[in-house]
């Protein structure tokens, strides 16, 4: 009996993932590359700056006309781009003026960090940083009151708190969104689709989000293409998903696909959640005394990533799925399509493959049977 040739490797060595960041992309990417990864990447969107956002000036505008009754503050980082907007307009102290005569109430302490800095004063904050707390906190009539709610990366397709717009709405209240870091379409919409490829296909390991608008733009996209059930098949299956935090991982929810996240909502969490977990989720084969990791797009022999042709890795692939099993040369031929179905091309195909690995071993020769990957047995 073959017993099981699994060994954990080491790093990332051979793995690619794939990046789908606006923002910070090329520090997460080394991040996961002093760990051996190969990354791809493409924003997913394009952040409208804030002071050409025409409906962020009109949200303060509503607010400098009429003062709302209720301010909601839900990020640091938005609050204070609101604050910089405001300064570039030329708004800033008026603003602030109007906001100080308002309740104001903060979601956490980065909000609320934001709102002390800009010179306010937060009313209440919840312990739990939960906006369903915050709707416990509040009235549960809010007829003729006027709830201006700082909104934090919406996009057309995705709105980032929809229950809770939608409750303040059923109590009463007339809710002022002011959209702060919207999103749109990426710059280079090419760029960005064929990584939407490369996921789709399972050319890549994982897949890294930093954003619930990342995630929705690449579900909406992929729709759009006619690809969103392969897309959704391949994060189910072979290609992994990391969200930095589970507000980033709803829109996946929404479509039945699992994340995983860190605990703590940061890039350096989720860079090294993704060194810990990828390597355990793909663990290497024990081969002939040597550690072998087949991989989306490379094959690694004892953590050092080798230069396999296209053709090659279909096959390594092939024997890896049933690792220590005999599959025939008919079997082979068939993931070599170029091949035209002419035998003797597997047999060239695999001299090839093993030449490549630097270990000619590893692959079996059982005769007139077909290949295997020899794993070690105990």
């Amino acid at each position: 009996m073959i017993a099981d040739a699994r060994t954990r490797p080491i790093g990332l060595s051979g793995f690619t993932i794939a990046i789908t960041a606006a923002r910070r992309a090329d520090e997460f990417a080394m991040l996961l590359q002093r760990r051996g990864a190969q990354t791809v990447s493409a924003p997913a969107m394009a952040i409208i700056p804030l002071s050409d956002d025409v409906a962020l000036r009109a949200a303060t505008d509503d607010i400098l006309a009429t003062v709302p009754d209720i301010v909601i503050a839900t990020t640091g980082i938005g609050f204070r781009g609101w604050a910089e907007a405001a300064e570039e307009w030329g708004l800033a102290a008026p603003l602030m003026a109007r906001l100080a005569t308002t309740r104001v109430i903060s979601r956490g302490p980065k909000a609320t960090g934001a709102l002390r800095a800009a010179g306010l004063r937060e009313e209440w904050s919840p312990a739990s940083e939960s906006t369903v707390e915050v709707l416990a906190h509040l009235p549960g009539d809010l007829s003729g009151k006027r709830v201006a709610v700082q909104l934090h990366g919406a996009t057309d397709a995705w709105d980032p708190n929809p229950g809770f717009l939608a409750e303040l709405r059923r109590r009463g209240a007339t809710v002022i969104g002011v959209p702060v870091y919207r999103w749109t379409a990426p710059a280079d919409q090419a760029r960005f689709d064929a990584l939407l490829g490369e996921i789709a296909s399972a050319r890549v390991d994982a897949a890294a989000f930093t954003s619930a608008p990342a995630v929705a733009a690449m579900l909406e996209r992929a729709d759009e293409l006619g690809r969103l059930d392969s897309l959704i098949a391949a994060l189910r299956g072979p290609v992994v998903p990391y969200c930095v935090g589970p507000v980033t991982a709803r829109p996946f929810e929404d479509v039945g696909v699992a994340s995983v996240a860190p605990e703590r909502m940061r890039l350096g969490a989720l860079a090294r959640l993704i060194g810990d977990d990828l390597p355990a989720r793909r663990p290497e084969l024990s081969v002939t005394g040597h550690r072998v990791g087949v991989r989306a797009n490379a094959i690694a022999v004892d953590g050092a990533v080798r230069d396999v042709s296209p053709s090659g890795l279909s096959l390594m692939k092939a024997l890896a799925a049933s690792p220590g099993e005999v599959v025939s040369r008919d079997e082979l031929l068939g993931v070599l399509p170029a091949a035209g179905g002419d035998p003797h091309a597997v047999e060239v195909a695999i001299g090839r493959l093993r030449s490549a690995l630097g270990v000619r071993e590893l692959i079996a020769t059982v005769v007139k049977r077909g290949y295997r990957i020899a794993v070690d047995q105990h």
